[in-house]
C-alpha cells in the first residue's frame, strides 16, 4: 500500500526554535517518516542541518552547546547590528558543504524579500546563504543580499509555512508552530524591542490567516525567552513531550490518508 509522503513545516520562535529537534527525535524514534521539510527562520536552520544529514544525536550535542556569540559579529549599524558571516560560516560547516539539491531530505527554505514584500522558497544553491536570509530579524542583521535581491527573515511573511510543504510534494503536513506571542514586561534593550515588535505582528498574522496544517504541534515554551540561548535542552524536551502527546493523532492521519487512497 502506498504511504504518504511527510511533509514538516518548522515555524520561527528564535531560541525557542530548539524545540523543533525534540519533536524530530520522537517522529524518528516512532518510525514517522520526514519527507520533506519547510523551515522559517530558526526552523529553516534546524531543518537544513538535519536535512542535509545530521543525526539527531549529533544535532543534540551542537544544541547543548550553541551559543549567542556563534552569529555575533557585529558590523557598523547602518542596515542591522549583526553582519552575519559567522552564522553563515557555522551553517556551511554543518551541512558538509552540500547544495541544498543533494540534501537527504528536500529542505525549503522561506525567506521574505526585502525590495518585493514577497516570499521566496529556496530550494536550491547554498543552504547557509539562504538560512542566513531566513533568520535575518530586521534590524538585527543585516539584510541577507542574494544576487540583486535583499532579503529578511521568514518568520515575518510565514511563520509556519505550511503551504510551502504542500507546495514541495508533501500529502500530510505535521506543523510546529512556538512562537506565539505572550506578554512580556522585561524589555531592556533594541533587539528585545525588535524581536518583540515581530512576535506581535506574526502572531496577528497567524491569528488572521490560520495555519493549515494536519496536525499542528504546539510546544510549551512559553516560559523561556526566544532572545536568550539558555535552558535550550529543557526547550528541546519540550517539543519531545509535545510529539509524543501528538503521535496517535499523527497515526490516525497517516490511517485516514490511506483509506482514502484504497
Amino acid at each position: 500500500m502506498k504511504n504518504p509522503k511527510i511533509g514538516l513545516a518548522l515555524g520561527s520562535g528564535g531560541a525557542r526554535g530548539f524545540s523543533h529537534l525534540g519533536v524530530i527525535k520522537v517522529l524518528e524514534e516512532n518510525g514517522v517518516p520526514i519527507d520533506f521539510i519547510a523551515g522559517s527562520s530558526m526552523g529553516a536552520l534546524i531543518g537544513t542541518l538535519y536535512g542535509a544529514g545530521q543525526q539527531v544525536d549529533h544535532l543534540y550535542q551542537l544544541a547543548k552547546t550553541f551559543k549567542r556569540k556563534y552569529f555575533l559579529d557585529f558590523t557598523v549599524p547602518k542596515m542591522g547590528f549583526i553582519q552575519g558571516n559567522r552564522i553563515k560560516d557555522y551553517i556551511q560547516l554543518f551541512t558538509y558543504n552540500k547544495k541544498l539539491e543533494a540534501f537527504h531530505i528536500p529542505v525549503g527554505i522561506v525567506a521574505t524579500n526585502l525590495y518585493t514584500g514577497k516570499k521566496k522558497v529556496f530550494t536550491e544553491g547554498s543552504p547557509a546563504e539562504a538560512v542566513r536570509a531566513s533568520i535575518s530579524i530586521p534590524g538585527f542583521f543585516v539584510p541577507a543580499q542574494i544576487g540583486d535581491e535583499l532579503y529578511i527573515d521568514g518568520g515575518v511573511i510565514d511563520r509556519v509555512p505550511v503551504s510551502v510543504a504542500k507546495e514541495m510534494g508533501a500529502d500530510i503536513v505535521i506543523a510546529v508552530d512556538c512562537s506565539h506571542f505572550i506578554v512580556n514586561t522585561d524589555i531592556q534593550s533594541i533587539y528585545d524591542v525588535m524581536l518583540q515588535s515581530i512576535d506581535i505582528m506574526q502572531d496577528e498574522l497567524v491569528n488572521y490567516i490560520g495555519v493549515d496544517a494536519d496536525v499542528m504541534l504546539i510546544p510549551d515554551v512559553s516560559n523561556y525567552s526566544s532572545r536568550a540561548y539558555t535552558n535550550i535542552m529543557e526547550i528541546v524536551e519540550a517539543g519531545e513531550k509535545e510529539a509524543k502527546q501528538k503521535l496517535n493523532q499523527i497515526f490516525q492521519c497517516i490511517e485516514i490518508w490511506k483509506e482514502k487512497k484504497k
